[in-house]
């Protein structure tokens, strides 16, 4: 072979290898993008099942309220249905007294 076939030859092998290189760079770099999207949309999903169970733990928190309502107002209602006199009698009452009809006047003892 003559030496410029053989030149010419080199020259397009490393041509083809150099934009092989690049074409596998290229690649390289667009599956590296794709995988931290994949990873990111990963690390946001977590973030958003996370968000979601502690919505759900207020709901169920927020259930077993609303399941209490009935109760109270039941209860509520029996109170107010007896009649106030029973209640009068067993209750301490507070009665307010004026110190000064308890203790004498200085000046009329004088």
């Amino acid at each position: 072979m003559r030496q410029s076939v053989a030149l010419s030859r080199i020259s397009q092998a490393a041509s083809l290898t150099h934009s092989n290189n690049a074409a596998a760079m290229s690649r390289l770099q667009e599956k590296k993008k794709e995988f931290e999207a994949v990873a990111a949309l990963q690390r946001a999903s977590a973030l958003f099942l996370k968000h979601i169970e502690g919505l759900a733990d207020a709901l169920r928190i927020h259930g077993q309220v609303l399941e209490q309502w009935p109760l109270l107002l039941n209860s509520r209602k029996q109170y107010s249905a007896e009649p106030d006199d029973a209640l009068s009698l067993t209750r301490d009452r507070l009665i307010r007294v004026p110190l000064d009809e308890l203790q004498p006047d200085a000046s009329k003892q004088s």
